[in-house]
């Protein structure tokens, strides 16, 4: 009989408990938990905080009743390992409630101890009104804080998912919010033109947004408040209203009543780093493809380890649900007798901000252009179904591809509606090394409520494919703003469209209607950078031109993609 331990629950153990019954009825599986929960959504606290989720029991997924009864796991909370013992194999545990050490031993161990948020060393950041957001408990706080004081004005620093989505649920309560993030843009999975939609959706709903701006202090002082506020909806007293001064790194200050940090997280290995275990380059669990970590009896998943990125193969580190799922299931697998692989990460995930979402799957530009690694970029921009159809909304999608043989890197996508679906075809199409090509031969349902004949992803497919077999090239926005004295800029936008959408100075406006009649307008000895909205109409004028003798490129996504480039916040 084999005897699994398993150190953290959540995606990552739980499911690894879940699985190793599945597989043998008879090993003894223990899992150990240092909170009080075991199983619980941690990406619903947000949606809880704003009232969207009314019910806090909708987070709880398993209780150590619920895993006894259902697999006959033996859940341990409030027990947290202390030390391990590899060569003996065994665990020094501490009970939180009776505060009793003792041993267990194990033939299998597996590490889900996750990552824990980042707290800077900044003075007064232990405040009582300077919350994270991990767990339960951090929710919990975060409510209460909302209840008992009734703050008025939030700041958020990190404009990551946590951060964004507190953004959206402090807004839903009715509180002003501020958000701040020391990089020049937020959600750092996409590029800095598609983050600038969702900086633009931030403003549209009145969030203070201050980028490449950091916290560097926390102050508290009490503030007396009125009268009239001195009592609640019950006539109870309220305590004093405590008023934070932050200092920012701009030397600015902000007056706020409530911080929630949401900088990003860090892995938890203290526990293997102790007992002696390889961590990667990253600081995270090194593990194999069997979740194997530098002891063979050892597994690790989840937050803590490092995997491998699926397009460079280099160490990454992915802390999402998703993977730390499939990682659990597969550590079962092999801690009873398997031969399973993990096939890396790509790093799959989705954010909603207000009424839209943003997606994105593979490698992004920045990590394209860190790592040197070759690729093509085109932009799309059209209808989430049909257009005639009532209710279409615009989803701008952005896919990165090898220029030898059209091999997906990345994609990013953000609209109102469709963008879950359209990754998530990317995102597969990518796992099955599928290429660009592909993309344009995929059969997607059609019905004008859901898509287009050619959706969005086989528009994609046939823009990239395009350049890939020269029938078309491309130009993008540093090109139009660093132009030569070889270059000329066109734009076959109608008069009407540049009053009304804006236009780039200096540059030739010929409606595409007209281009055919007025070609002598253009000189053959200079280069042709054509332009129209979302780059469709530049397309069938660069043909045009090429086939007359013209050498020209067009704008990949057209004025609508410079205008997401040059945007400023």
């Amino acid at each position: 009989m084999t005897k699994i331990v398993i150190i953290g629950g959540v995606a990552g153990g739980a499911s690894a408990a879940a699985r190793a019954r599945r597989v043998s009825e008879t090993a003894e599986i223990i899992m150990l938990e240092r909170g009080e929960f075991v199983s619980f959504a941690n990406c619903g606290l947000p949606y809880h905080i704003s009232g969207e989720i009314e019910s806090r029991d909708a987070l709880l997924l398993q209780t150590p009743e619920s895993f006894k009864s259902r697999f006959n796991v033996d859940v341990r909370v409030f027990n947290e390992v202390i030390a391990i013992d590899r060569q003996a194999k065994r665990l020094n545990i501490r009970n939180h409630i009776t505060h009793e050490i003792y041993q267990e031993s194990y033939d299998k161990l597996l590490l889900s101890p996750g990552a824990s948020p980042i707290k800077p060393p900044i003075s007064g950041i232990n405040n009582q009104f300077v919350h994270s957001l991990r767990n339960i408990p951090d929710m919990d706080r975060v409510l209460a804080n909302l209840v008992l004081h009734k703050p008025k004005h939030a700041t958020v620093v990190g404009g990551g998912f946590i951060g964004l989505e507190m953004v959206e649920a402090l807004r839903h309560r009715g509180l002003e919010v501020s958000l701040l993030e020391l990089a020049d843009q937020v959600m750092g999975p996409v590029d800095i033109e598609m983050a600038n939609i969702l900086h633009q959706k931030l403003v549209d709903n009145k969030v203070d947004l201050r980028l490449k701006t950091g916290l560097t202090a926390v102050n508290e002082c009490q503030i007396q408040l009125a009268e009239a506020d001195i009592t609640d909806d019950y006539d109870k007293p309220v305590p004093p209203h405590s008023h934070l001064q932050l200092t920012l790194s701009d030397n600015s200050t902000l007056a706020t009543d409530l911080v929630i940090l949401a900088i990003g997280v860090k892995p938890e290995t203290s526990l293997a780093s102790e007992c002696g275990l390889v961590l990667g380059p990253l600081g995270g669990i090194r593990v194999d493809a069997g979740m194997r970590t530098s002891d063979a009896d050892i597994y690790a998943v989840g937050d803590a380890i490092e995997t491998a990125d699926f397009v460079s193969g280099n160490p990454s580190l992915v802390p999402l649900a998703g993977p730390a799922n499939r990682q659990g299931r597969l550590a079962a697998d092999n801690m009873l007798g398997g031969d399973r692989l993990y096939r890396a990460t790509q790093g799959t995930a989705i954010c909603k901000l207000f009424d839209m979402a943003i997606a994105s799957t593979g490698l992004n530009e920045k990590s394209l252009l860190r790592q040197a690694i070759p690729f093509e970029k085109i932009y799309v921009h059209t209808a989430s179904h049909a257009s005639y159809y009532p209710g279409a909304h615009p989803i701008t999608l952005k896919l990165l591809f090898c220029p030898d043989n059209g091999r997906i890197l990345g994609a990013q996508a953000a609209g109102i509606d469709g963008v879950d679906k359209r990754i998530d075809v990317l995102a597969v199409a990518q796992r099955a090394g599928m290429t660009v090509y592909d993309l344009a031969d995929l059969e997607l349902t059609y019905a004008p409520p859901f898509g287009s004949a050619r959706d969005v992803v086989n528009q994609a497919g046939m823009v990239a494919a395009n350049v890939l077999l020269g029938d078309e090239v491309t130009c993008h926005t540093q090109d139009l703003q660093a132009l030569t004295a070889t270059q000329i800029i066109v734009d076959v936008r109608n008069p009407g469209e540049l009053t009304a959408v804006g236009a780039i100075d200096n540059a030739i406006n010929i409606p595409l209607p007209q281009l055919r009649d007025r070609l002598n307008e253009l000189p053959k000895d200079k280069e042709l950078l054509l332009l129209c909205q979302v780059g469709l109409r530049g397309h069938v004028a660069c043909r045009m031109l090429v086939q007359h003798g013209f050498k020209a490129r067009n704008l990949s996504g057209g004025y609508k993609t410079y205008q997401m480039v040059n945007a400023r916040f």
